[in-house]
């Protein structure tokens, strides 16, 4: 008889700040799950890195958010801030390109969190898995303060 292995997927902070649950994020497609399980992170601090190894997809054309896949396949989606989009870009630096391989070391982005408050957005951190058909569960710690790059949990996969 074969036994198959648990595939897990390490999930890691995208900055330093406090780690929330997704349902505490202030807008309802992302608290009530409907593009994917995940979680969130109140940033303390400008610098966003990869909370996955895996390769950059898609940089969206107002860097606000970023899709990475991963080696088993999980497609996570890091969004930044709430109604950022609107901001076309302003308050974000990149440090990558699509077709680029990360981890939890590399630097993403910065964004401007005291621009972002100036205009009134909420700044969460949101690392969503966007192809939940292929997760079982995720698995987060359950410490509050975490720092980039810092191991929070894992995706723990069908």
């Amino acid at each position: 008889m074969f036994f198959k292995k648990n595939k897990k997927e390490k999930l890691y902070s995208p900055c330093f700040g406090k780690l929330i649950d997704l349902s505490e994020v202030k807008d309802e497609v992302f608290s009530k799950r409907m593009m994917g399980d995940g979680y969130a992170v109140l940033p303390e601090t400008n610098d966003v890195y990869s909370p996955v190894t895996g390769q950059v997809m898609t940089i969206f054309p107002t860097k606000h958010a970023i899709g990475i896949r991963t080696s088993y396949g999980v497609e996570v989606l890091i969004h930044i801030g709430i109604d950022t989009v609107d901001l076309e870009g302003l308050p974000f630096k990149l440090y990558i390109k699509e077709g680029q391989i990360v981890d939890q070391q590399t630097k993403l982005l910065t964004v401007d969190l005291a621009f972002l408050e100036q205009k009134g957005k909420n700044s969460a951190v949101i690392v969503l898995l966007t192809n939940s058909d292929m997760l079982k569960k995720i698995r987060l710690t359950n410490v509050e303060q975490v720092t980039a790059g810092s191991e929070i949990g894992s995706a723990e996969l069908k």
